[in-house]
């Protein structure tokens, strides 16, 4: 079973080529390499809640300190936790990696 990234999960049109490309820009999930398979997506696209600068409630967010307490109650979020299990990996982590 292929795994869904948040921007095809959500729908943002923030990919190279969206809908949304021109008046929001490409959201940095889409190409932040660092977290490329974590939870076996493609770049942060199972990750999004770790990188600055996502889509919410159709507003671009800042930074994870301000953005993560409305990412975890997230649909997306959720699935993935749910999804992945014991796997699952903390932010403390992934945050790590992104040194």
């Amino acid at each position: 079973m292929s795994k869904v990234n948040c921007w095809d999960f959500k729908k943002c049109g923030r990919i190279p080529g969206g809908t949304h490309e021109k008046d929001l820009g490409v959201c940095p999930v889409h190409g932040e390499k660092r977290l490329d398979d974590v939870h076996e997506g493609r770049n942060a696209g199972r990750a999004c809640w770790v990188v600055a600068g996502t889509l919410c409630g159709g507003k671009v967010q800042g930074s994870f300190a301000k953005k993560y307490e409305s990412c975890e109650k997230c649909d997306f979020y959720q699935g993935v936790k749910k999804e992945e299990g014991h796997h699952f990996q903390l932010s403390v982590l992934l945050l790590s990696k992104m040194k």
